[in-house]
């Protein structure tokens, strides 16, 4: 049994103020692998201390000097890649080629474009010919807290605390007590890279614990969070008060448009995408949207796909999708699915209950219901598992009317060879992100959404400017 009880406070490894254990277990087998405890407020306010006396020093050095660091994190991170990917894989079930590539992957990008627009970003510079004695600073924004969650751990994770780092703030990190252990591996990475005392610091918890603790705590600057839309609503609520800045990255029900002139792997890859990483990704395609001339066979490709779509543990290597994270999570879609029936869907794959072969483990099968309507339980809420749901469509203007008839606005996707349509499309739909024909966004490109799926920006310039202030000064050269 892996034993993280401790938690990571002004430089040290320090055990919790009152001992409140939690287990950790494998998704694939429902069996505790490991234990944390569940910090209280003493925990919290001893980590927010540290932060705040670590600020000073901290935001006044160079730029130089960070990135020096975050560049010997970078090597640090990079060297205990596959420890990274083994955590990931235990804790939430990302089978563990998967998790090497895409999970560990993603930290690794983040880190590196961090560090690149970093170098390239100016914290002082001129108002503009027009004014030559106005400045504009940027300053960070001062002690922040880092809510992540268990879906994308160490992609959350580095989306927050390197920009946080670059900008000259310091930060407590709460994992989620779900997937707490590749956080204590990087809490471990970042102490090797030398940051200061109290820069960075970690603490266990849960939302109602420590999250509240965070987001309601006066010495809090900012809150930064991903997560669901109704723990974002909670936290907004309670940071109210002290008026602290809180940026939100919140759930999505992605609308994939497949026209008719669409290329021939379309579903196929829509299929994919959805069900990718057991379909646990704010960002997935879970609305299939298909012109009606090819909805039939789109159907059955969606339908061929998944019954090929295999299911495994996540410790086998393989391409197949695992579990989902737990029996909480697994209970919620089986219960979705359930619903999806009853109110007329047409199942074509998939279903409720386990896979064959599968009798431990929260395990899914990959499901596609088709003639869904809008009106659908299953269109709407955002089920966070391999469902998909497929709906046909006559017009462009239809399509868009069912795609922008949500009230999440994260990422959405268009298919099609009309160059001019696709681009039409994209200006049109409600949504932060938009993929087009399956071309992925470009390193550090700003993630976020619209609407409920939350605020604010991250990756890249965006990302790190959402952990700054910009202060306006006139007369700096008055007395020269």
């Amino acid at each position: 049994m892996i034993d993280r009880r401790n938690f990571y406070i002004n430089g040290s490894w320090v055990a919790p103020a009152t001992a409140n254990d939690f287990a950790v277990v494998n998704p694939s087998t429902e069996q505790p692998v490991a234990t944390i405890s569940l910090g209280s407020e003493a925990d919290t306010n001893a980590a927010v201390a540290a932060a705040k006396n670590a600020f000073w020093s901290w935001a006044e050095t160079s730029k130089d000097q960070r990135i020096a660091l975050l560049e010997k994190l970078f090597a640090n991170y990079t060297e205990r890649a596959d420890e990274m990917a083994e955590a990931i894989s235990l804790e939430m079930g990302a089978p563990i080629s998967l998790a090497r590539t895409q999970q560990v992957g993603s930290g690794l990008a983040h880190i590196k474009g961090f560090i690149d627009t970093l170098k390239g970003f100016e914290f002082d510079r001129l108002l503009g010919d027009h004014a030559p004695g106005d400045r504009v600073l940027y300053e960070p924004v001062g002690v922040c807290a880092l809510i992540t969650p268990w879906n994308w751990p160490m992609n959350q994770v580095t989306l927050k605390v390197v920009p946080a780092l670059g900008a000259g703030c310091t930060m407590i990190l709460k994992p989620s007590e779900i997937a707490p252990l590749s956080s204590s591996l990087f809490a471990e990475i970042v102490d090797r890279a030398g940051f200061p005392a109290g820069v960075f610091n970690m603490v266990h918890g849960d939302g109602p614990g420590v999250g509240s603790q965070l987001s309601g705590h006066p010495d809090i600057d900012m809150v930064s969070f991903t997560g669901s839309t109704r723990a974002g609503v909670a936290i907004t609520k309670n940071s109210a008060d002290t008026v602290k800045r809180v940026a939100l990255e919140l759930g999505g029900k992605g609308a994939n448009i497949i026209f008719a002139d669409a290329d021939e792997k379309a579903v196929a890859r829509g299929v994919q995408r959805c069900f990718n990483n057991s379909g646990q990704s704010c960002n997935a395609p879970t609305r299939m949207l298909v012109e009606r001339s090819i909805y039939d066979d789109a159907v059955a490709t969606a339908a061929e796909v998944a019954g090929k779509t295999a299911v495994d543990i996540s410790e086998n290597e393989g391409r197949h999708i695992g579990p989902v994270v737990s029996k909480t999570q697994f209970d919620k879609i089986q219960a979705l699915i359930a619903t999806g029936e009853d109110e007329g869907a047409r199942l074509v794959a998939g279903g409720q209950g386990r896979p064959e072969g599968h009798d431990a483990g929260w395990f899914v099968r990959p499901t596609v219901f088709a003639d869904v309507n809008p009106d659908m339980t299953i269109a709407r809420e955002e089920i966070f598992g391999p469902v998909l749901s497929i709906m046909a469509f006559d017009t462009e203007e239809e399509a868009l009317a069912i795609a922008n008839d949500t009230s999440y606005g994260l990422t959405n996707y268009v298919q099609t060879t009309d160059e001019e349509r696709a681009r039409r499309v994209a200006r049109r739909l409600r949504s932060g992100m938009v993929e087009i024909n399956g071309t992925s966004r470009g390193a550090g490109a700003p993630f976020g959404g619209y609407g409920q799926s939350g605020n604010g920006r991250e990756g890249g310039v965006w990302g790190l400017e959402e952990f700054l202030e910009v202060k306006s000064v006139s007369g700096w050269d008055a007395l020269a």
